[in-house]
Formats: structure tokens, C-alpha cells, sequence
């Protein structure tokens, strides 16, 4: 089986880590040798990059390979196992950067082999496929391809002076997506996202091929405005996904009207769209077969579309392996 996966970070990583599981325990292992097993494509979301202290940093490219590669903080569910932070500590000294994305020093070598390669004009799929041979995703049957490898960024307009009297036009003005999610922790309202190089971005080598020839593609419970909406957004994708011959099933981010984790309901509230399961299953309404949903959230009205309710908490690899497993079985229930 060829199972593609659309995915940002946290949630996505800890998805696809049960999925991966979930497939080794019932003798889907992958053999590099022989090329037998069940094979797991994932094209991670590019949207939330960023250059920090001139290095390029690629937060859910990152999470997905060190979660995969057994090196997450598993407490945080982001950055390295066992880090340390001298050389950050060294450049808040040096006012280089912002202090409110540490940089781990373990975490820095990655980006500077990626910014050095991006500098020598390696393509970032390219410099993703190097870094997930070194984190043994190759090895384990998990191929990671960037959504594009032309550079994006997500930035939220926000309103420029919220405090202003009354009737004033308070102006706006735009942060990058890390810094209303990182430092302001989504608490100013969003008025829109606007995500910087999206017109002339085109999908990364694989992309449009591993959703056309999957035998099932899975959204997991990521973020689906700037992770899952992004990738959509990338023209030829969402084209893609209507034309596969394959079931697309997701998993619900939100449990009882609030998300699994992060901020989704700041995100989805920049849409009016409703904090609810089935007001994210309306986001993918064009393209999405099947909708796995918590059990608190199985009386939804989700219309036609074929629903399953189960608990989606994540609570170990075990856990996320029976979601995965419950996902394809609804795959398999509307092939």
C-alpha cells in the first residue's frame, strides 16, 4: 500500500509516527533491500518557513523529521531531545535575531546544512530528501517532500492600532505567521492570511504524483488553515485531490469545539468559519471523502459526507496508531 499524507507539524509528525507504527505492526514494515512493504509519502507544509539570524528554518519539515527520526522533544512535541542554548543565549547578546524563536544548538545544525545548500542552489526537496536519509525516514519506507520548493512564507494582516477611538480606521499592518503564533501566541485577532510567494509557487518534485498514484491519501488532525490550507493552496494540488483515484479521508483537529492543540480556532475564526469538526470538513468539502471526527463530536451535521467517531486524542504511539488505523478502514469503507 501507498499511503500519501498532507501534513504540518506537531500533530502531523505524531500522525504519521502512529501511522508508521501502526503499518510495522501489521507486517507492512518497508524492506530497503527489497523495496517490499507499505510505503508513506508525506508532503509537509513550507509556510511557516522563516529566516531567522540569516539561516533558513522550516519548522514542520523540521518537526516531521525529528519526530520521525526518534530525536523530538517529546514533552514540546518540537526541537531536539537533550538541547541546549548557548549559541542563542549568545546571539540575544548580540541583539541578532529574534529572541522569541530559540534556536536549539542542536536545532542549528540542521539549518545551516540547509542554508548551505539552498546557498550552493540545491533545491529544498533536494536538501529535505538529505536530511530525511540522515534521520533514517528513507531507511523506514517515509519519503518527505516540501509542498514547493519555491520559498513561501504565511503572514497574518492584523489590525494596526486595535486601541483606537471609535470610528478611526485603525490601519493595518502585517507580522509574519511565527511571530503572532510564537510571541503573540494568536492573541491579536487575525484579519486575513497572506501567504508571500504563493503566485509563483508550484508544487515540489513527487507532489502531484504521490496524491495521483496513492492508494489512500490521509489528512491528519494538522492545523487546516496554515498547514493543510496552505498545501491546498499551491496550485495544482487541490486539482490533484479532486482528480485522485484514491479515497482522501482526514482526521478532525478539533475535539469539543476547541483544537487538539495550537491555535486552530484563532485561525479558523480569521475565516468565520465555525470552531467545530464540521466546519473544518467544509474547508475540504471538494475534495474530501471520508471525515473521522472525535466522539464528542459524532451528533455534528455533516451531510452526505461518510463519518466515523472515535476518541482522536493522541495520547502515545499506540494511540495514534489506531487513529491511522481508523482512517484507513474508512478509506477502505468508501473506495
Amino acid at each position: 500500500m501507498h499511503i500519501t499524507v498532507l501534513a504540518g507539524g506537531v500533530g502531523g509528525a505524531r500522525f504519521v509516527r502512529g501511522l508508521r507504527h501502526h503499518l510495522d505492526t501489521m507486517g507492512e514494515a518497508y524492506d530497503p533491500a527489497t523495496g517490499s512493504g507499505s510505503t508513506v509519502t508525506v508532503i509537509g507544509n513550507t509556510g511557516d518557513d522563516i529566516t531567522i539570524a540569516g539561516l533558513r528554518v522550516c519548522p514542520d519539515l523540521d518537526t516531521l523529521l525529528y519526530t520521525l527520526g526518534s530525536a523530538v522533544h517529546e514533552e514540546q512535541g518540537w526541537g531536539r531531545a537533550d538541547e541546549a542554548f548557548r549559541a542563542q543565549q549568545e546571539l540575544d547578546a548580540l541583539e541578532v535575531g529574534p529572541s522569541w524563536f530559540a534556536l536549539g544548538d542542536r536545532d542549528l545544525g540542521t539549518h545551516v546544512a540547509r542554508s548551505h545548500w539552498l546557498a550552493e542552489g540545491v533545491p529544498l526537496s533536494q536538501v529535505t530528501a538529505r536530511l530525511a536519509r540522515r534521520w533514517g525516514l528513507t531507511q523506514a519506507g517515509i519519503a518527505l517532500l516540501p509542498a514547493t520548493d519555491e520559498p513561501i512564507e504565511t503572514h497574518v494582516v492584523l489590525s494596526a492600532d486595535p486601541g483606537g477611538r471609535p470610528g478611526e480606521d485603525p490601519g493595518e499592518r502585517a507580522v509574519h505567521f511565527q511571530q503572532w503564533w510564537i510571541q503573540m501566541q494568536a492573541q491579536a485577532p487575525a484579519l486575513r492570511f497572506v501567504v508571500a510567494g504563493l503566485a509563483r509557487a508550484t508544487p515540489g518534485p513527487g507532489v502531484l504524483e504521490a496524491i495521483r498514484k496513492a492508494d489512500v491519501v490521509l489528512l491528519p488532525p494538522s492545523n487546516p488553515v496554515v498547514s493543510i490550507g496552505i498545501i491546498t493552496s499551491i496550485p495544482g494540488v487541490r486539482d490533484a485531490l479532486r482528480g485522485t483515484r484514491a479515497p482522501v479521508v482526514g482526521v478532525s483537529p478539533i475535539i469539543g469545539g476547541a483544537p487538539v492543540r495550537g491555535h486552530a480556532d484563532a485561525c479558523l475564526s480569521a475565516l468565520g468559519v465555525p470552531v467545530t469538526a464540521a466546519g473544518v470538513a467544509g474547508l475540504y468539502r471538494d475534495f474530501l471523502n471520508g471525515w473521522l471526527v472525535d466522539s464528542a463530536d459524532g451528533g455534528e451535521d455533516y451531510g452526505a459526507l461518510p463519518m466515523r467517531a472515535r476518541d482522536l486524542h493522541m495520547r502515545d504511539v499506540g494511540s495514534a496508531g489506531e487513529i491511522a488505523q481508523a482512517a484507513i478502514a474508512l478509506a477502505e469503507v468508501v473506495r
